[in-house]
């Protein structure tokens, strides 16, 4: 791993924000859109529901890296 992080901006749920990810990671997260036929800004919505749902709330970006891990070791089990 690069250890370094990459920012992008992007709009979720109607505002603006910003995500910063190691590069290995946002290659994992356009993959994964890639494979659902959606756009990375959708799909970080969507993990984004799914972390202000659930307790205790964690970073957007640890939600990100969490679904990520989750969505591979599913895949290769």
């Amino acid at each position: 791993m690069s250890g370094h992080l990459v920012k992008r901006s992007l709009a979720i749920a109607g505002h603006k924000t910003s995500l910063a990810l190691e590069p290995e990671f946002w290659s994992a997260l356009e993959d994964q859109a890639r494979e659902s036929g959606k756009p990375i800004a959708r799909v970080i919505a969507e993990i984004d529901a799914q972390r202000t749902q659930g307790a205790p709330k964690s970073s957007l970006a640890s939600a990100v890296r969490v679904w990520l891990l989750t969505r591979l070791r599913l895949a290769s089990a």
